[in-house]
């Protein structure tokens, strides 16, 4: 059987399963698994397999999915999102933006992406987010995989302050459970934020955008390559 849940936003996919099992009461202990999974902060469409639908996992880990996300500019993060240590991006002009934009039609169709430092993917034995937090990815080869961009649109953009975006930053890390080095990322936020209140900018601008891509593509790394982090994103469909 296969089932499409809404992962919220702060969930992992196995706390979106475990809450499905317990609203499921006639599953009982049948196995459970997802195909495709979305980050801690990242929410909408997950994609479980119950029972012996579990067996054709690889089946369902390539299809197609559109996500709706927004980029903030001005930063970068090692996770390339917000629940990531943070920097200021000082190479980074307001200028870049319309350049950047302008990229996403430049980057349809197929190319090599490499997997995000903090990501499940594995390289010798062990996680490439492990590999990350002990400090030592410069020890590995950071593995690549062929995806594909079909379609991209800039859906608008909008600007916060400083104060509305270091509330809403802080509130979403606010919602993940489970050790994602929460506090020392929420500090360094916060600190980031001290400094900004006597340099500019006091406006931060978002865009949002919407992209039809291949399984496997991760939002994450398309920001990075465009110049932000991803600061909201939301899986809204998979092509089955």
């Amino acid at each position: 059987m296969i089932f499409e849940l809404y992962k919220k936003e702060g969930e992992t996919p196995l706390e979106a399963i475990e809450k499905f099992r317990k609203e499921n009461v006639r599953f009982g202990d049948q196995k459970m698994t997802y195909a495709g999974r979305l980050d801690p902060m990242a929410e909408g469409v997950l994609l479980v397999l119950v029972g012996e639908e579990c067996k054709n996992k690889d089946e369902y880990l390539g299809l197609d999915k559109e996500y709706e996300f927004e980029i903030l500019w001005g930063f970068q993060t090692d996770t390339y999102d917000t629940l990531g240590i943070p920097k200021i991006n000082k190479r980074f002009k307001h200028s870049d933006i319309l350049e950047s934009v302008g990229m996403l039609e430049k980057m349809k169709g197929k190319f090599r992406q490499k997997y995000p430092p903090y990501s499940s993917m594995t390289v010798k034995g062990k996680q490439l987010f492990q590999w990350a937090r002990e400090g030592r990815l410069g020890e590995i080869k950071i593995p690549e995989q062929e995806v594909e961009i079909y379609n991209t649109e800039l859906l608008g953009e909008k600007y916060l302050s400083r104060e509305e975006l270091i509330e809403n930053i802080l509130k979403r890390i606010d919602k993940v459970k489970g050790d994602f080095r929460q506090e020392e990322i929420k500090k360094k936020w916060s600190d980031i934020f001290s400094y900004l209140e006597v340099e500019p900018p006091s406006r931060f601008l978002i865009s949002k955008v919407k992209i039809k891509c291949s399984g496997g593509t991760y939002i994450r790394g398309i920001a990075n390559d465009l110049g932000g982090i991803v600061f909201s994103l939301k899986r809204t469909k998979i092509y089955k």
